[in-house]
């Protein structure tokens, strides 16, 4: 199997031409290969703006600044694979100005605070990789960390494998609010965590193979919701499959930070395809026995799949009519409304 380094390098081969700098047209910025799309995001003059990232593999970090309200980045075109931004930082890699490491949140590929993001049409990526660097145990790569209210992010392929997905919030009071739709989004351990209020709609969760004789290989989801916060993570209508053995991943565990003990963890999952790389029989585990993942917020109603198979009941709580009511897009996502695309 190719590595995802070598498949990532492939998309290169897509590029069309190359620029020296990006070019603006109106309130629109145009990033081609050669050029940065940080440099693109550090020029956007205020709110509205949109970067347009023509196909080609962007090997950069970039990051948003809360300031840079309601911008969109998207792909050139429709198709996801043909506009790549990805590096290889991990939560133990040295910050080259020797301050320490960068820690997990700083190891992500795309960062952003800014309120109104959208993000559609390409590929975050971070290809680091456990088995380049032995010396590091700090093995969390994220490949998108998202902060700001009303972030939607449509037709993006996430992909890394520890800690891919951040969904997180400003602060502990702020209940910030993402959607994500139509995205393809893979790992292994802990690749959905955070405590943002967040919606995943149609989109496709791949577990990834890896070479270790234990199991759980890997959980995908790992919210940290406030306790303030009445809604945590949504799955509805979303797709889970795997590249490693039937039954070798758990659906979640809760993650109560020890520096925010007061989290209690939420995550729905619902109107989705469970595939056979999900333990039916015990689909949760505890990161920690001192907060077990039956006292956590965890519920499914009407999944079908082979992982969604109900043979201990006290292992996978359902929701009822009633209760599935009130875990929507709509009741996540309150007054607001994202577009979505056709």
């Amino acid at each position: 199997m190719a590595t995802r380094r070598a498949l990532l390098a492939a998309t290169a081969a897509l590029a069309m031409g190359s620029a020296t700098g990006f070019t603006r047209d109106r309130r629109v910025l145009h990033v081609r290969p050669g050029d940065s799309v940080q440099a693109a995001v550090d020029a956007v003059a205020g709110p509205g703006w949109t970067i347009v990232v023509h196909p080609g593999t962007y090997r950069e970090v970039v990051d948003v600044p809360a300031e840079k309200a309601e911008l969109t980045i998207r792909g050139a075109g429709r198709e996801p694979r043909a506009a790549v931004i990805v590096f290889d930082n991990a939560n133990g890699t040295q910050r080259p100005d020797g301050s320490g490491t960068y820690g997990t949140a700083g190891s992500a590929t795309f960062s952003s605070a800014a309120p109104g993001l959208v993000v559609r049409d390409l590929t975050l990526a971070n290809d680091w990789l456990r088995a380049d660097h032995p010396e590091i145990t700090g093995t969390q790569a994220v490949a998108a960390c998202l902060t700001g209210d009303r972030t939607h992010v449509e037709n993006v392929r996430l992909l890394a494998h520890q800690d891919t997905l951040f969904a997180d919030t400003t602060e502990l009071g702020s209940f910030d609010r993402q959607f994500f739709r139509r995205c393809h989004i893979e790992g292994d351990v802990d690749f959905v965590f955070g405590r943002a209020r967040a919606v995943y709609e149609h989109c496709h969760f791949r577990t990834l193979q890896r070479d270790v004789a234990f199991t759980p290989k890997g959980m995908v989801f790992a919210p940290s919701t406030a306790r303030a916060n009445p809604y945590g993570f949504l799955a509805v209508r979303c797709r889970f499959s795997s590249g490693a053995e039937d039954g070798a991943y758990k659906l979640a565990r809760p993650w109560v930070p020890s520096y925010e003990t007061t989290a209690w963890p939420s995550l729905v999952v619902r109107d989705s395809l469970i595939g056979p790389g999900i333990d039916p029989v015990a689909p949760y585990t505890n990161m920690r026995d001192a907060y077990p993942w039956q006292s956590m917020r965890f519920a499914e109603y009407r999944n079908s799949g082979p992982g969604a198979v109900i043979t201990v009941p006290e292992n996978r709580p359902q929701l009822t009519d009633a209760e599935a009511a009130s875990h929507t897009p709509a009741a996540y996502l309150g007054d607001w409304k994202p577009v979505r695309s056709s």
